[in-house]
């Protein structure tokens, strides 16, 4: 069995030729090298031709897109603002007419309402007259039941008590006297 062994071991390393690490053999750099420049061309040619040029303009179309993007977003932030302040402006104008209307409101119901109250005290100061005159004319009537009765009733005291009527002239001279004191 220890033949096998070294007998494997002989093969593995005619198949890959000295034990060496071949990109550590100094055999092969002049290949490896040739091959290090055409791969390091075709990437450089990849690159230079093909993909910078994607990239560049793919990062132009960004930036040109992020410009654009900019520029619309500062305008409708100024369109914003302009209608703000329009707003603004509109609500001001719209608080100073309802101001100005509410105030001409007022004006115009404390107007009507001292037209109707003078209306009304004009109304009730005329009724009030009527009422005074109406009691002074009863007053004066009853006044003047009260002198007639009160002649009366001195005539019917005296008379009854003299015995005798008395004279009419003297009964209302005496009540005259009377009434004024």
């Amino acid at each position: 069995m220890a033949q096998t062994g070294t007998t494997a071991g002989t093969v593995h390393e005619a198949a890959h030729g000295s034990g060496e690490f071949p990109p550590f053999n100094t055999a092969t750099y002049p290949g490896q090298l040739v091959w290090l420049a055409l791969t390091f061309g075709f990437l450089y040619f990849m690159m230079a031709r093909i993909i910078v040029p994607r990239l560049s303009g793919i990062i132009g179309d960004r930036r040109r897109r992020i410009a654009t993007d900019l520029e619309q977003a500062a305008e409708m932030r100024s369109r914003a603002e302009e209608a703000g302040r329009a707003y603004e402006q509109a609500l001001a104008e719209a608080r100073a007419k309802a101001q100005a209307i509410a105030q001409e409101t007022r004006t115009a119901l404390a107007t009507e309402s001292e037209v109707r109250r003078k209306a009304l005290e004009a109304d009730l100061a005329q009724k009030l007259a009527q009422a005074e005159a109406v009691i002074q004319a009863r007053t004066e009537s009853a006044m003047a039941n009260v002198r007639e009765v009160a002649t009366e009733a001195a005539s019917a005291i005296v008379e009854r008590l003299t015995g005798r009527a008395p004279d009419s002239a003297a009964i209302e001279s005496a009540y005259d006297r009377v009434a004024r004191s």
